[in-house]
């Protein structure tokens, strides 16, 4: 699964594939750049996975993708996101198809803002205003 969060607004996107690769990166940021206010800039956070940074990557001019110091997950949101819905949802159940599986956390946590605002909030990425 792939996503994209703002702990702000309590938005996410995402999508589920068998495997990701630069195609699907690209999708996730054609799809979060049609949820995103012509005048919004976005900014994505990610590891140094070889799908985040193939030269086949299609970013956005509004999105502008941070990448992680290495063997650093834990400074990600995003992250804590996955460990929630492992521990909700994907773990000790059984789904027929990933899509089953995608609806059913999909819809119990990433269609609530407020989750995504509490799980995904990260104190040392807040700007101050």
């Amino acid at each position: 699964m792939l996503g994209a969060t703002c702990a702000e607004t309590g938005q996410a996107e995402g999508l589920i594939a068998p495997r990701p690769d630069t195609g699907i990166v690209n999708l996730i940021l054609a799809q979060l750049l049609r949820t995103l206010e012509p005048d919004v800039q976005a900014v994505l956070v990610w590891d140094g996975a070889g799908y985040h940074r193939s030269h086949d990557l299609i970013c956005p001019l509004n999105i502008t993708l941070t990448s992680l110091p290495p063997y650093s997950p834990e400074l990600n949101p995003v992250e804590n996101l996955w460990h929630y819905l492992r521990s909700h949802h994907w773990s000790n159940r059984k789904y027929e198809t990933m899509d089953d599986l995608f609806d059913a956390a999909w819809r119990a946590t990433c269609l609530d803002p407020s989750i995504i605002r509490t799980v995904c909030h990260a104190p040392y990425a807040e700007t101050r205003r």
